[in-house]
């Protein structure tokens, strides 16, 4: 089992003909991902090789989804066309759009992230699950890579990641390759993003074979905080955490946009505090953190 994407996974590439479009295009074939197009307005109607594989472009999302049955779409768009490529996306009623740019304007991802929300299904939850901007994307090692992550880390099993940073999310991938992942998801740390810890908590909580999760956060902003009132609340699986800035000047804009630290609110102690308050263990850097994570599994 995995979350979000798996095997069967129909995947679409915006901006497939660009070069970190057709770089990454080659690596998610080379991890199995199972891409059945590409998308690019002003070169629709031809193909792009990857080794043995032709892949058609099409005009639009909306044409792509139609010819290939496509079910996600991973952006790769500079961040002046990433709301249109978005917005396009979402108007097509694709069910998972990948958005990996970084730089992306927060206007307009908080435009494109609105949209998302009024366009819902009868549970009242959106048609298209945004994950990013500014981000890794998602693995479900051995099945389909929809990002930028190095498909070789690790392979399958029980451990589910959530992660605020990229390159923590591969080092963790790293730290816990013994045991193996079913899901890793980066969901970046702009102030605005599609999918949130809580999203991704409440998924791998309902995804029976993940047995343990890791939750990586960052300093600034409350989504640390709102994610241990829910793991309090609805987590029933045992929790590891890490927060990145522990080590940060106070008031200082640390890397991501959305690291600012103000006060108390948003520091890597309140937020290590708040998560060990929901009964999850915290670790004081990744490599702890995958220690605590290993005990708990090995138990």
């Amino acid at each position: 089992m995995a979350i979000f994407i798996n095997k069967d996974s129909k995947v679409i590439v915006q901006g497939i003909t660009g070069s970190e479009g057709a770089k990454h295009t080659a690596r998610m074939l080379a991890a199995g991902t199972n891409i059945v197009g590409g998308v690019n307005a002003r070169k629709a109607g031809t193909t792009v090789t990857h080794g043995d594989k032709e892949i058609k472009v099409y005009g639009t999302v909306k044409e792509a989804m139609a010819e290939t049955g496509a079910d996600v779409s991973i952006a790769f768009v500079p961040p002046q066309f990433t709301k249109d490529a978005a917005v396009e996306a979402i108007d097509a009623e694709i069910g998972l759009l990948v958005v990996i740019t970084e730089g992306v304007p927060v206007q307009d991802s908080a435009e494109f992230f609105a949209l998302s929300q009024q366009n819902v299904k009868e549970d009242g939850t959106p048609k298209t699950r945004i994950i990013g901007p500014n981000c890794p994307g998602i693995i479900t090692p051995g099945e389909s890579l929809v990002g930028i992550t190095p498909a070789n880390i690790t392979g399958k099993g029980g451990v589910g990641l959530v992660s605020k940073s990229g390159t923590l999310t591969y080092q963790m991938m790293y730290e816990l390759r013994d045991l193996g992942f079913s899901t890793a998801i980066g969901i970046g740390g702009d102030p605005v993003i599609g999918t949130t810890h809580i999203d991704a908590l409440a998924a791998f909580e309902a995804d029976p074979e993940t047995k343990a999760i890791v939750m990586i956060g960052e300093i600034g902003g409350d989504a640390e905080e709102r994610a241990a009132e829910f793991i309090k609340n609805n987590v029933t699986k045992p929790v590891v955490g890490y927060v990145a800035g522990f080590t940060a000047p106070e008031g200082k804009t640390m890397g991501h946009a959305g690291a600012i630290v103000s006060g108390s609110a948003g520091t890597a102690q309140a937020k290590k505090e708040a998560l060990e308050a929901a009964g999850v263990k915290v670790g004081k850097t990744p490599s702890e953190t995958a220690k605590l994570l290993r005990e708990i599994y090995q138990a």
